[in-house]
């Protein structure tokens, strides 16, 4: 029961079926049961409330002796360097395996290595492995209506069985049916090709940024081109955050040295997410040559992304890592406390309350609830200040227009003369 797990037995149980939820941690159970989440995600706590008893939360492996289908959903844990950590995955699979009926179905929806799933003990006919397409703060929306559902199969070409099939034709979309090892690289895949439109929409963002030209007057135009697409991601960021791209990134360099094929991509997306992590700092220095140590800093967002409560890879503590010399106020939705790693941060109570007498507003994590912060408030809590704003969550033309230095990504400084 991590954010994968939660959110897929929610999403599952909002379809009509009965869901048992299990996880061998009964504090955690108990907790859950007590509408105490490990999670943050944006509509969870009330879906589950909607469901009822169609969703019934367990560490009891007895209760889920008579399962269809077993969904193997637990999030995979990422080290340092990016690599994954799949013993806790095998361990969940050896326990249940002892407590589900024979004529079971298996899915693993947990992150594996190309290779994993075709290595389990359990019959082929009855084991599958499903893409997971988790996006953090958006993921009931994708859960309750998938784009598709990717299958990996031992025997693409023979039908599902009746159980695993008339549950995924419930959620009305594609099932694209694909061996084991394709399906596990299908996530892979997904992630590099959005590393590698990040890393471009950086680059010309950054070339944006010396030359006088807008990105975000550029992407729309990009958007109409049937070649790349509406949906593509176009918006500038401050490299990759969290740890699923990092860790896929890694796992395709790992495959590509070990079977001799050319990666030099993969390192240049590293390269560029280090680089643009530094954008903050480096739009810092250019406004006053050197680094000041007397700046009161407000940093809005500590979460890596909107709709998480993670920092993993986190932009905004990278800053305050970097930050150590500067007073810095912060605040998050989410997130109230950051321990005793910074003691020259001091966490706010809101919003505009962190804005207050800064000499500089760092917006580090696009949440909308930001957007408040009208230009009329901004000026009367900081006058004159340096408004950083990477993704355009506030008015930057108001901003400038109240006396305010304002900055975003793919675009030249707005300031009234």
């Amino acid at each position: 029961m991590t954010h994968l797990g939660l959110v897929s037995a929610a999403a599952a149980a909002e379809k009509g079926f009965r869901v048992i939820a299990f996880d061998p941690d009964s504090k955690l159970i108990t907790k859950i049961v007590a509408g105490d989440y490990p999670i943050y995600e944006p509509g969870l706590a009330e879906l589950i409330d909607e469901v009822g008893d169609r969703l019934r939360f367990t560490s009891d492996g007895a209760d889920i002796g008579q399962t269809s289908v077993m969904y193997i959903a637990a999030d995979v844990p990422t080290d340092e360097q990016g690599d994954s950590d799949i013993d806790s995955i095998d361990e969940l699979i050896q326990l249940v395996a002892s407590q589900i009926d024979d004529g079971s179905v298996m899915v693993v929806m947990s992150q594996v290595p190309p290779g994993y799933t075709r290595q389990r003990d359990w019959p082929d006919a009855r084991l599958f492995y499903q893409v997971e397409t988790l996006v953090i703060g958006e993921a009931l929306q994708r859960a309750g209506s998938p784009e598709r559902f990717m299958v990996g199969c031992a025997d693409p070409s023979s039908p599902l069985t009746p159980a695993y099939a008339e549950f995924l034709n419930s959620f009305g979309c594609p099932v694209i049916a694909m061996r084991y090892e394709s399906a596990e690289l299908a996530k892979i895949a997904n992630n590099c090709f959005l590393a590698s439109t990040l890393t471009m929409t950086n680059t010309l963002a950054e070339i944006c940024e010396q030359i006088g030209a807008d990105w975000s007057e550029i992407a729309p135009a990009l958007r109409l081109d049937r070649r790349i697409g509406p949906h593509a991601y176009l918006s500038p960021g401050l490299g990759i955050g969290g740890g699923n791209i990092e860790r896929d990134l890694r796992t395709i360099a790992r495959l590509a040295a070990g079977n001799g094929t050319e990666a030099g991509v993969i390192e240049s997306v590293f390269l560029n997410s280090a680089h643009r992590k530094k954008w903050i700092l480096q739009t810092l220095h250019n406004k006053w040559g050197t680094e000041k140590a007397d700046l009161t800093i407000a940093v809005l967002g500590l979460s890596y992304k909107p709709g998480s409560s993670s920092t993993k890879n986190s932009a905004a503590i990278d800053l305050l890592e970097s930050l150590s010399h500067a007073r810095i106020r912060a605040f998050d939705p989410v997130i109230d406390t950051i321990g005793a790693r910074f003691p020259n941060v001091g966490i706010a109570a809101s919003a505009s309350a962190c804005c207050t007498g800064a000499d500089v507003i760092v917006v580090m994590t696009a949440w909308t609830d930001f957007a408040a912060l009208t230009p009329d408030v901004l000026s009367k809590a900081a006058p004159g200040a340096i408004v950083i704003d990477p993704w355009a969550v506030l008015d930057g033309e108001g901003c400038a227009a109240a006396g305010l230095d304002y900055q975003k990504l793919g675009s030249i400084a707005l300031s009234v003369l």
